[in-house]
């Protein structure tokens, strides 16, 4: 009995710091190696100054911008409370906030249709990406904001669009952070 403690107890340290503390230690130390960009978070850096990361939304508001889509998570793109709203499609405060949505986009832009991601949230909150039909809508007023023609507006647009992964995964989409970035490069607001 002692002896199957004892074997029991060694092979529980044993694989604690085996599976607990090296592997974790070998693989962070190998995607540093490999992938030392993504293993980081995929910073962006803006005259030595971190703006943000490829891969966490992140919000806009001026006219001037392409807007992401809404959050719910914490505040509103808070990457420490990531999740969704949880609400159902019945949910009085999500309609009352979908009709809000919808009624300021539809006054931005009257005869337009308005793409689903500009009213719903994703399941992080934190999507940095919105899609390019969601882009071609804020198109006309970030290209009148910025005293820019709709069609070079359109090819920094088609810049920032990623197509699916290995053709077929996924759905094209568009990274508002690169684009903004870019945009504030190419034409800063007045």
């Amino acid at each position: 009995m002692k002896k199957n403690l004892l074997t029991a107890l060694w092979f529980t340290l044993v694989t604690t710091v085996m599976f607990g503390v090296l592997y974790p230690l070998a693989i962070t130390g190998l995607a540093q190696v490999l992938f030392p960009h993504r293993a980081n978070g995929q910073l962006i850096q803006k005259n030595g100054t971190i703006v943000g990361s490829r891969i966490i939304g992140q919000s806009f508001t001026g006219p001037g911008y392409f807007h992401s889509r809404p959050s719910f998570a914490g505040t509103g793109y808070d990457a420490t409370s990531s999740s969704g709203s949880n609400l159902g499609p019945t949910n009085k405060a999500l309609l009352e906030r979908v009709k809000g949505d919808v009624q300021k986009l539809q006054a931005e832009n009257p005869n337009a249709a308005i793409p689903i991601d500009l009213v719903t949230t994703s399941g992080s909150g934190l999507d940095p990406e919105i899609s390019p039909a969601a882009a071609e809508f804020q198109l006309p007023r970030v290209a009148r904001e910025r005293g820019m023609k709709e069609e070079d507006v359109r090819t920094l647009v088609q810049k920032y669009t990623k197509g699916r992964d290995l053709g077929f995964l996924g759905e094209p989409r568009v990274n508002v952070l690169e684009l903004n970035l870019d945009l504030d490069s190419v034409r800063p607001l007045r």
